[in-house]
């Protein structure tokens, strides 16, 4: 079978989760089907920056701007189609939400989560726009439907109607694992550049944006007395909301506990999994909620929203709380730091709950979606 892996979203270090998904994915399916012949079509950001594609796949690169959304839509619909019959690809795996609505072979697409559906606010001007163009055409065009996880999977069956005979729960598998990183910065480094002092820390990976409810993480914050009061780090996908935030956390008066960074360096971020004494990820709705099993993982204690799709994904590894209240936020935070039993036992149901995610999995999975695809096929 000779797959198609649509990779044009992906300008390396700025597509998060959905970035991750595609790396590890690409790399299982190789491992797990060598029988497969793959085919990667990327951008000229992915081409210049090198990825496992060219290791693993062969690559066509597509000439466009990764990060032009207007230039990436046009090549999706357009020049991908026929990139891809004159390749004699057989199966054509869109992995980012959207994906062509024609081709001469058979389409599978990854939907993430309809955030752009549930929480408009969760996408900025004209992307909301297109993505409620976009994502229900390529759900319609699509010989099959990956959602990842069973959260997504009601979703889509509720907002884009796909019937259940053409969706593919799949789970997406761990993050970059903790070895593969290499040696975590040391704490003492990492606690001066940061100003961390002694502190207890909480650890929160999150991109910028309205329904990851930091605003009410902020608010939980304040309502911790001064002198026990953790310092909170939020690294993560810069926007321009984090202005409102920044106006927020003083407006509370925690700014001065609060260090909101951009994007780290792996080993950074390994060095804060190393120090925080509890991650904290309040968001509003995920599509699967990787963050929270790169932090069970590691061995870090997890107290996470109650909605969506985290309660699948934290199992009873984690505390959970509604993301509505940030009373409950403030009294998780204070419960794992002040409990040093509750702290050891989400540790090591965490690890025990990230174990149950693999990429391995998650390929044999994908690769029976691509055989139903091609024995479904739309034309």
């Amino acid at each position: 079978m000779h797959v198609g892996l649509n990779l044009l979203f992906l300008v390396p270090g700025e597509t998060g989760g959905m970035e991750v998904y595609a790396r590890e994915l690409l790399v299982a399916l190789a491992c797990e089907r060598p029988d497969l012949r793959l085919t990667s079509f990327v951008n000229r950001e992915a081409a210049a920056a090198g990825g496992p594609w060219e290791e693993h796949t062969d690559v066509v690169v597509v000439g466009v701007d990764g990060a032009s959304r207007v230039q990436r839509v046009r090549a999706e619909l357009g020049a991908l189609p026929r990139l891809g019959r004159r390749r004699g690809i057989d199966v054509l795996h869109s992995l980012a939400s959207t994906a062509p609505a024609t081709g001469g072979f058979a389409r599978v697409v990854t939907v993430h989560d309809l955030h752009y559906r549930i929480l408009p606010d969760a996408h900025f001007g004209l992307l909301g726009l297109g993505m409620r163009v976009l994502v229900p055409l390529a759900a319609r065009r699509s010989d099959r439907v990956i959602a990842i996880s069973q959260s997504t999977a009601a979703d889509v069956r509720r907002y884009l109607h796909v019937p259940a005979d053409r969706l593919d729960v799949i789970p997406s598998g761990l993050g970059i694992s903790p070895g593969a990183a290499g040696t975590p910065e040391p704490e003492a480094r990492l606690r001066e550049r940061h100003r961390l002092g002694d502190r207890r820390v909480v650890l929160s990976v999150s991109a910028k944006r309205p329904h990851k409810n930091l605003a009410r993480l902020f608010e939980a914050l304040a309502a911790i007395p001064a002198g026990t009061r953790p310092v909170l780090v939020v690294p993560g996908y810069p926007t321009p909301y984090e202005n409102d935030l920044r106006e927020h956390a003083a407006a509370l008066g925690v700014l001065d506990d609060l260090r909101m960074l951009d994007w780290v360096s792996d080993a950074e971020l390994e060095g804060l999994y190393a120090l925080a004494d509890v991650f904290v990820f309040p968001s509003l709705h995920e599509g699967f909620g990787l963050p929270v099993l790169e932090a069970m993982r590691r061995g870090v204690p997890v107290a996470c929203s109650n909605t969506s799709a985290l309660p699948e994904i934290a199992g009873d590894a984690a505390l959970q709380f509604d993301p509505l209240d940030a009373g409950a936020i403030t009294v998780a935070i204070e419960r794992v730091l002040a409990d040093g039993a509750l702290a050891a036992e989400l540790r090591a149901a965490g690890r025990a709950q990230a174990a149950h995610f693999s990429w391995e999995r998650t390929a044999r999975a994908t690769a029976q979606s691509y055989a139903r695809a091609l024995s479904g096929r739309r034309r």
